[in-house]
């Protein structure tokens, strides 16, 4: 990574040089729907809250979001706040920002996060030429209120997620594209320059409104392969990694030592069978297809021989760090190890149309999935005499191209890393029909009607109760195959303070170097 430094100072004005790859598209936030963008976007923008390292809701730039019954909210802002182009943070700027995400014509990636605003359906059909949803509306620069088509229990927790931050009057200017490369935030940081695969350097906002950065500014580097990262780790060109190439696994603990960050969170891997490929349709045939090769997949072999131990087989379609996980949901057994009952499966979708073709699952070769990959396809091989292989694609951004462009001819790796601590996290964005990362294009109007029934629940409990429900339909229709949860395993230099969140980041804000 020649020329992708920087300054190794120390104290309050250290710059931490942290792992990244290079994002898929310009960083705007109703547009970023994956981990390398995902962790910029939060770097720079500050929304009405903020979760912090354990999870837990806290009013940021709002200073207060009223309900009574998950319908109604007013919203007034904290004064003073600012973005770093020097022009205030006003309700506008919440609701233009919305707007714009919902928009249909805007194609933002982010979109389907707004569909809970009454108006939204008037703003997402293709052909429409109303712009504004009716349930945004600004009262004076610090007031605007939210009115939701239905109740929504999880509407309020999702208010930290990276889409529901404002947009300064630049962006509407100028344009997203422009924008992109270039953006005005409003939080702890502000970008100095982004070098395309290179590097992104930001320094700390000295004019934040909130809690400021304990250091100087993050300098992410953009790795091409995690064992590069690692390298850099341990020769002293990296401050900090949240992810270890799976050649580390076996030695990291005598490596790293105290340097070393495990914590469980909120994070799976998982590879989605999209409906357009042929021979796994949402039909008797796919449904056959896609549970035998899950029970082709001997999760905890892969565990203990490849990731020693820093991952945990999945059980259901969210992870165990979640609030009202269930371990125990009816159907559970499609994702347990059981070749005979996947070669039985396999012959009984063969007798209603034969098998032809090879099985194979992208994954990208910067993130260190192909050891995992290439097992997972043996496995499938070896169980069901077919020919599976991994797909390599040199970066994720290659790959989510294709997955949203529906152009992508196979299975493909996914993960999850949560938005936001809540079972309807998981469930809402990759699975219901609009969801805005729907990499399966899965459909069923019945798991839509689930989920909203829990969005709608009076309170916590039921809400969970009927996310599990839902969860019952996915587990026998597996328009994705989990495989585990993550125990995030990450690494710090010498010198270097640093914790893992609940969600699997560095937290940034909060890391020194001595």
């Amino acid at each position: 990574m020649e020329g992708a430094r920087s300054v190794n100072t120390t104290g309050p004005n250290a710059i931490i040089r942290a792992y990244a790859g290079e994002p898929q598209n310009g960083l705007v936030p109703t547009d970023t729907n994956e981990q390398m963008g995902g962790r910029m976007i939060r770097s720079l923008f500050t929304g009405l809250y903020q979760y912090d390292a354990d999870g837990k809701l806290q009013l940021a730039n709002a200073q207060s979001v009223d309900t009574t019954d998950n319908k109604h909210f007013v919203v007034k802002l904290k004064p003073g706040w600012k973005f770093t182009d020097g022009t205030p943070v006003k309700a506008s700027n919440y609701v233009r920002a919305w707007n714009f995400g919902a928009a249909v014509g805007n194609l933002q990636k982010q979109q389907d996060f707004f569909a809970a605003i009454d108006g939204f359906e008037d703003v997402s059909h293709k052909g429409t030429s109303t712009t504004e949803m009716r349930g945004l509306k600004v009262v004076d620069d610090n007031t605007f209120t939210i009115d939701l088509t239905e109740p929504n229990i999880d509407f309020k927790l999702s208010l930290g997620h990276t889409p529901f931050v404002p947009l300064p009057d630049v962006f509407f200017t100028e344009g997203k594209d422009k924008f992109g490369q270039n953006p005005i935030g409003n939080g702890q940081y502000k970008l100095k320059q982004w070098r395309h695969n290179v590097q992104v350097d930001m320094v700390r906002n000295d004019d934040y409104q909130g809690t400021k950065p304990k250091n100087g500014g993050l300098t992410f580097i953009l790795y091409a392969t995690l064992d590069a990262a690692y390298a850099d780790l341990g020769s002293g060109n990296l401050d900090v990694m949240e992810i270890l190439p799976p050649s580390a696994l076996r030695s990291y603990k005598k490596s790293l030592g105290s340097r070393a960050m495990v914590k469980p969170t909120a994070q799976t891997q998982a590879f989605s069978i999209p409906e357009y490929l042929d021979h796994f349709k949402y039909d008797e045939e796919g449904r056959l297809r896609r549970e035998a090769i899950s029970m082709s997949v001997d999760r905890d072999l892969i565990v203990d021989k490849i990731f020693f131990g820093t991952r945990i087989p999945s059980v259901d379609f969210t992870a165990r760090t979640i609030p009202g996980w269930d371990p125990n949901i009816p159907g559970n057994d499609t994702l347990k190890h059981n070749p005979d009952k996947a070669k039985q499966l396999w012959a009984q979708a063969n007798a209603i149309r034969p098998w032809d073709g090879i099985f194979s699952i992208a994954y990208n070769t910067d993130g260190g999935h192909q050891t995992w990959v290439d097992a997972v396809c043996g496995q499938i091989t070896n169980t069901l005499g077919i020919q599976a292989q991994g797909k390599p694609y040199a970066t994720f951004k290659q790959i989510r191209t294709e997955v949203t462009a529906r152009s992508l001819k196979s299975a493909a790796r996914t993960g999850w890393q949560a938005d936001y601590p809540s079972l309807l996290n998981f469930l809402g964005p990759q699975y219901i029909s609009t969801g805005s990362s729907n990499d399966a294009v899965y459909s069923n109007p019945e798991f839509d009607a689930k989920v909203r029934a829990a969005e709608q629940a009076p309170d916590q409990t039921a809400s969970n109760r009927l996310a599990n429900e839902a969860q019952v339909i996915l587990l026998h229709d597996l328009p994705v195959v989990p495989l585990w949860d993550y125990l995030a395993v990450g690494g710090r230099a010498d010198g270097v303070n640093a914790e893992l969140t609940w969600s699997g980041d560095p937290d940034y804000p909060n890391i020194t170097k001595e």
